[in-house]
């Protein structure tokens, strides 16, 4: 046991020494814990410009503009009969979306004909247009709560009876495992697992690059290669540790459902990671080549992840090679335990698949350390 820690220590010292390495599996997640969740500080826009189109002047038009005009989640910017001007203004990023009040509209509504306000918001950015998707319903509803409610009141009801006629039952929506609806609750808790493979998976490629270059990789023996990788788990268990027990807590994150899933979930992650990371950089056989294939994997990775675009609608070959990817199956497992504190049983197949990876990419390594 002596002389086993003795190798370990040599061979993460060894590991350590070069600074590209160190920077990489070290410093990288230090860095980004700090850096990335900066930009989604604010976590729920709140005023976004709008525009509203007004082709119907009437009171009940400009209740609908006091109303918008109210909301915490619109600011109106602009407002206008012609609602070109307020497509321009779109295009040109005066404002983050529109809505257009019809020449018809008190006439509908008086003649209790259907009527609709079309709502248009910039998709490309979601944020936002949720925002502006929801400030407009908002404001449009409460005029439509108010007038279906004086309607009740003419028909012979009491206020109280006009009130239960028109919502017998209330509704609270509440978000279980995102209290605050944020997006950078949403998004860093998945980017984090992440972060902690591309970070391992371009160190430990770069370490066994290394040593592809210097013609010591080879014929170095199971027992060598073993502690390598075992090495390079360390740093992987500790920048873990780091986020799940730190930087989640210091964001405010949704954290700590199921610690000891969490633990598990890092036993099994980080050495399926470390062993596709050795077998990289065994396969590239250059130092700064593996830097250069991984980097350009994250975005893609993110995609094929499962939070941020439906599995459903992916190609069906990418539905299965998105599992050779440990953070596939690393992400779906942290969200689960992490967030939603998720019981073992729910992730057994994250946590086996992991496990499987793990055994195979190491057996894969030990034998190719033993080849000459």
């Amino acid at each position: 046991m002596m002389r086993f820690l003795a190798l370990l220590l040599h061979e993460l010292h060894t590991l350590l020494r070069d600074k590209g390495v160190l920077l990489l599996v070290l410093g990288a997640p230090v860095l980004y814990g700090f850096f990335y969740p900066w930009f989604y500080a604010t976590q729920v826009a709140q005023r976004v410009p709008v525009a509203l189109v007004v082709q119907d002047e009437s009171s009940l038009s400009r209740q609908v503009l006091r109303f918008a005009q109210a909301s915490p989640r619109i600011a109106v910017q602009l407002v206008t009969g012609d609602e070109g001007e307020a497509r321009e203004a779109l295009l040109a990023g005066e404002v983050m979306g529109y809505a257009l009040v019809p020449r018809s509209f008190k006439r509908d509504v008086v003649r209790s004909s259907d009527v609709v306000v079309p709502v248009y918001a910039n998709g490309a950015y979601p944020i936002a247009s949720k925002q502006v998707q929801y400030g407009f319903a908002e404001a449009v509803g409460t005029v439509s709560a108010g007038i279906e409610l004086r309607r009740l009141q003419a028909s012979g009801q009491s206020a109280l009876q006009a009130r239960d006629s028109r919502a017998p039952l209330s509704v609270d929506g509440v978000a279980l495992f995102n209290s605050t609806e944020g997006y950078g609750s949403f998004v860093v808790a998945a980017v984090a697992v992440l972060i902690l493979q591309q970070t391992l998976l371009m160190g430990g490629a770069l370490y066994a690059g290394t040593l592809r270059e210097q013609g010591t990789a080879q014929n170095a023996g199971g027992r060598a290669w073993g502690v390598r990788l075992l090495a390079l788990c360390v740093p992987g268990w500790l920048a873990g540790l780091f986020y799940f027990g730190w930087i989640f807590l210091w964001q405010d994150y949704p954290r700590g459902g199921n610690p000891l899933g969490a633990l598990m979930l890092l036993a099994v992650f980080v050495p399926a990671v470390a062993g596709c990371a050795v077998l990289l950089g065994w396969w590239l056989a250059e130092r700064e080549r593996a830097m250069q294939v991984v980097l350009f994997t994250s975005l893609p990775l993110a995609f094929l992840g499962g939070f941020t675009w439906p599995v459903q609608a992916l190609p069906q070959l990418l539905q299965w090679l998105r599992w050779l990817s440990p953070s596939t199956a690393g992400i779906q497992a942290s969200l689960q335990l992490n967030q939603m504190a998720a019981p073992l049983q729910a992730v057994a197949w994250p946590l086996a698949w992991l496990g499987g990876m793990a055994v195979v990419t190491w057996a894969a390594v030990l034998w190719l350390g033993r080849r000459r």
